[in-house]
């Protein structure tokens, strides 16, 4: 399979070398040439599969032309060694539990199967100094950092907004140490990401060091954020084995940061799977909303939110998007909605769903539950993505429910840590001279 940039200057690339890039010299955001559609008998028996067995075939798919069968299998069954269960909340709304991964959030999916297709890539070309850049409004750090640690011949440099992430979420980056280095940016998200884009557009620092990234904008990060769409399709078959193909149809909601795992199940609508339609569900970062509304996109600095994953003013992703409706708005409309709801609302949500359901959301799944209620209708069944672990927002969920969250033991493991992170400038010259002097 070969890949091109959503800038449309470089094509040809191969999935080796879009991966170990992350970026493409134009600045674009590597795309598949072609989104292969999967057989119907495989949808008529999905039901009967495992986690792992769909998730290979829709691996298979995407990189089987270009990783040998057993190496990808390995990889796929190595990553995905937990379970995301879908679970009925309230009337026809269902919540896919992302966070049962080592770092209890979502991006544990495309953080260890990235970390597995690049070491494989570096081994197989023999590279030994290879430095992954990545930056975080919360949990793509923690995902990331964990499913490279201790991997050979790879630096991580997790870039985090200082202040702006929770004290647990820090906690899982910032403590590792070996071979994750934590820069605390004085900065938003928006600023750690703007440093990230400029480090690989700079001559100077590409011909000294092996750069890549392993935020959303690398394909082997995004593109298995596409397994779990399929297996809440294959759950809520066996939830409903009566119900005809068009009536398992399912509404997929989702909280919208950096826009990398919408694009996912849009790439799985693409490859067969019955999906109705799409709701891109935001905090007061309500970018993609306006560009719904108005036809224009206008990225601006992010707010920071009580739903800090999703506080992103200019989501990378959006290119994606535009380049699969061949930027038709019209196109993009009828298949994606969207909304937005300020932190009273999204605490409102998170407090009433909690007393009426005993149901205890994040509150990034909160977005995503109370868009369901307000635009899912009575024919419908909808499938919010919840995102993290409430536990991982500890004083916000305790105070809008009142109550003491339980905090796993996972999460306590990361706490006892010592936090050693570098103090970084917004500024790309101070963050260059640190790279090299690596």
């Amino acid at each position: 399979m070969k890949y091109y940039s959503t800038n449309k200057k470089i094509s040809g690339v191969s999935l080796q070398d879009a991966v170990v890039k992350g970026l493409a010299e134009d600045k674009g955001l590597f795309m598949p040439d072609n989104i292969k559609r999967l057989p119907q008998e495989f949808f008529d028996t999905i039901e009967t599969l495992s986690f792992q067995e769909i998730a290979y075939t829709v691996a298979d798919a995407f990189f089987g032309e270009d990783v040998e069968a057993e190496a990808l299998k390995e990889i796929v069954y190595d990553t995905l060694n937990f379970d995301v269960p879908l679970v009925h909340v309230n009337d026809n709304i269902y919540s896919l539990e992302l966070y049962h991964g080592p770092t209890l959030a979502f991006k544990d999916v495309g953080g260890r199967f990235m970390s597995r297709l690049l070491g494989y890539f570096i081994k197989k070309q023999g590279e030994k100094n290879v430095n992954v850049l990545v930056a975080t409004s919360g949990d793509t750090g923690s995902a990331v950092a964990n499913g490279f640690l201790g991997v050979e011949g790879i630096h991580v440099y997790v870039l985090y907004p200082k202040g702006l992430v929770s004290p647990i979420q820090e906690c899982q980056f910032t403590t590792l140490g070996q071979n994750i280095t934590a820069l605390e940016v004085d900065g938003t998200f928006d600023d750690c990401q703007a440093l990230v884009k400029a480090a690989f557009m700079d001559e100077e620092l590409n011909s000294k060091l092996k750069l890549t990234s392993a935020n959303s904008i690398n394909v082997a990060r995004f593109l298995p954020q596409s397994f779990y769409y399929f297996y809440a399709y294959a759950q809520m078959k066996s939830i409903h084995p009566k119900l005809t193909a068009d009536e398992l149809e399912t509404v997929f909601c989702v909280p919208s940061g950096n826009f990398g795992n919408i694009t996912a199940g849009l790439f799985a609508m693409r490859m067969g799977l019955p999906v109705k339609r799409f709701i891109a569900a935001n905090n007061r970062n309500d970018i993609f909303l306006q560009y719904l509304q108005t036809s224009e996109y206008k990225p601006r600095p992010s707010v920071s939110t009580i739903a800090n994953a999703m506080d992103v003013g200019d989501p990378s992703n959006f290119a994606r998007v535009l380049d699969l409706y061949e930027h038709s708005h019209k196109a993009i409309t009828s298949e994606i909605s969207g909304v937005s709801y300020t932190d009273e609302q999204i605490a409102e949500t998170l407090k009433k769903c909690y007393s009426e359901t005993e149901y205890l959301l994040d509150p990034h799944g909160a977005v995503g539950y109370r868009a369901l209620e307000e635009m899912l209708q009575e024919s419908e069944n909808g499938i919010f993505l919840e995102t993290a672990h409430p536990a991982k927002f500890l004083e916000t969920v305790e105070g809008i429910i009142g109550e003491k969250v339980e905090i796993p033991q996972k999460l306590q493991e990361f706490m006892k840590g010592e936090k050693k992170s570098l103090p970084m400038s917004k500024e790309f010259e101070s963050f260059k001279k640190y790279l090299l002097e690596l």
